[in-house]
């Protein structure tokens, strides 16, 4: 499975048995933000952009290792630009 970002809250992924999550990409994409974003965290193996236009709910069990974790300014620029794309 590729990479992705698990935006749902742990207790919600056990209790649901399914994750929020945004795709990641490592190839530099044309499109900019608010599409994507590139995200900074030690322990990716590669340079990454989240696709804030592709959102899934996949099940915790197609989910494999946490790599990283991104702090709480990053999370909430990548939110942001979710609802810049969904509008108001």
């Amino acid at each position: 499975m590729r990479p992705v970002l698990v935006l749902s809250h742990e207790i919600f992924n056990r209790k649901s048995g399914t994750a929020i999550t945004m795709a990641l990409t490592s190839q530099e994409p044309s499109a900019g933000y608010p599409l994507t974003y590139e995200i900074k965290a030690s322990g990716l193996p590669k340079r990454s952009w989240v696709k804030m236009g592709q959102i899934r709910t996949l099940s915790t069990l197609r989910l494999k290792e946490k790599i990283t974790q991104i702090d709480s300014e990053q999370l909430s620029v990548i939110l942001d630009g979710f609802r810049e794309i969904i509008g108001p």
